[in-house]
């Protein structure tokens, strides 16, 4: 069903405030892949508030859905969105990526609650939410698997090997998403290595293609519901997105793909984002 006014009312507040937690974390940290976390906030709350079969309370929960974020480098990100859930407190993201802290860079789903699969090196995210589907198809259940994945990680022979294996086993309890930010840690992904013409690409390997600004919550929310009535073949959402997205001296500009915020620039990077969100 198409979201409401209401639902997405409340998904802009909750984006608003992960984006404001992102900023926070990322000054806590000393610095973090902020840039290309904030170009998924979109993504994140729309699957953690409105898709996401999951219980924070029994994170093991054999029945839940799974979630990849194969752009591991995102986890400044990820963090704030499963403590809003109610996974872990907030405070703790306080220590992040701090020695000792079992939040590293990179999510850890051997430390961190809610996390189901350990990422960072880029282009493995796929492959394993491929086998978790087929995983859950072989034991005939339920529940699906979710996957985000950059655009620059699409440089990755790995992706591709996956997504060939998902179009021939016809993986259709899959959803992956393409964060297309257009930005990798080095220039335009045009320019480092051009992945144009992208939506063919994963045409050609045998899946079906959604375009979507990712960044519009009725977009995003069209794309989800077709791609899980769908049966024929396994669906990629390319989201269209902005690197830093809400910071304006952060959007579209590759030096902020890492970054650190002393506390004027955390000021300011609040400041941009209030007035984004009308405030």
């Amino acid at each position: 069903m198409p979201l409401t006014e209401s639902e997405i009312k409340d998904l802009e507040g909750k984006a608003h405030q992960i984006r404001k937690d992102i900023v926070e974390v990322t000054g806590w940290a000393g610095g973090a892949h902020i840039g290309g976390a904030l170009s998924i906030v979109e993504i994140l709350v729309i699957l953690y508030f409105k898709y996401l079969n999951i219980d924070p309370k029994q994170p093991g929960l054999e029945t839940r859905d799974r979630f990849v974020l194969s752009k591991g480098h995102g986890g400044v990100g990820y963090a704030p969105v499963l403590a809003r859930k109610g996974y872990f407190e907030f405070e703790l993201l306080k220590e992040f990526n701090k020695f000792k802290s079992p939040f590293g860079m990179h999510l850890d789903g051997n430390k961190v609650k809610g996390v189901d699969v350990s990422t960072g090196s880029l282009g493995h995210g796929l492959p394993m939410a491929v086998g978790l589907a087929l995983g859950a198809r072989a034991q005939k259940k339920s529940w699906l698997t979710y996957c985000i994945l950059g655009d620059g990680e699409c440089n990755e022979g790995s992706v591709w090997e996956a997504a060939m294996a998902a179009s021939h086993f016809k993986v259709r309890n899959l959803i992956t998403f393409v964060d297309r930010n257009r930005l990798m840690i080095d220039g335009t992904t045009e320019q480092i290595m051009g992945i144009e013409p992208f939506a063919d690409k994963w045409k050609a390997f045998g899946w079906i293609v959604k375009e979507v600004d990712g960044h519009s919550f009725r977009d995003l929310s069209a794309a989800i519901e077709y791609a899980r009535t769908e049966d024929k073949a396994p669906v990629v959402i390319i989201a269209n997105t902005v690197k830093g997205k809400g910071v304006d001296f952060m959007e579209n500009e590759v030096k902020w793909h890492y970054g650190g915020l002393d506390s004027d620039l955390i000021e300011k990077a609040k400041s941009s984002i209030d007035r984004m969100y009308g405030f």
